[in-house]
């Protein structure tokens, strides 16, 4: 189960580098209501700006963890709590703003991803 764990690290934190490194000035099929880039995104949300930015901070930095992790596993599991805690967070945003499921889908996998993770760390 060990390998399982480590894959879905690389996983997720490949899946955050994506989203909040590659993706986020493009518009996809999960971004809240109608926004085209994750500022919009938090702006649909009713979230401040800066928290856009603190959000990003955390996720990219626990993704780091969870690659380092991998030679370093004390850093896994509280790299993975704080993901886990803001996919829930996620999931809550995209509920608020009233979003169809699809678009909580990523969030809802990660968080099931970073679950396993934790169980295992």
């Amino acid at each position: 189960m060990k390998i399982v764990s480590l894959i879905f690290q690389l996983i997720i934190a490949i899946g955050l580098f994506n989203v909040w490194l590659l993706r986020f000035h493009k518009k996809t099929a999960y971004r809240a209501g109608s926004a085209i880039s994750m500022r919009e995104e938090f702006t649909a949300y009713g979230l401040p700006s800066w928290s856009l930015w603190m959000v990003g901070g955390l996720k990219i930095s626990c993704a780091i963890c969870l690659v380092v992790g991998i030679w370093l596993p004390v850093l896994v599991k509280p790299a993975a709590a704080v993901i886990a805690t803001l996919m829930v967070g996620a999931i809550l945003m995209h509920l608020k703003v009233r979003d169809p499921w699809m678009k909580s889908l990523p969030a809802s996998i990660v968080l099931l991803l970073t679950a396993v993770v934790l169980a295992n760390a």
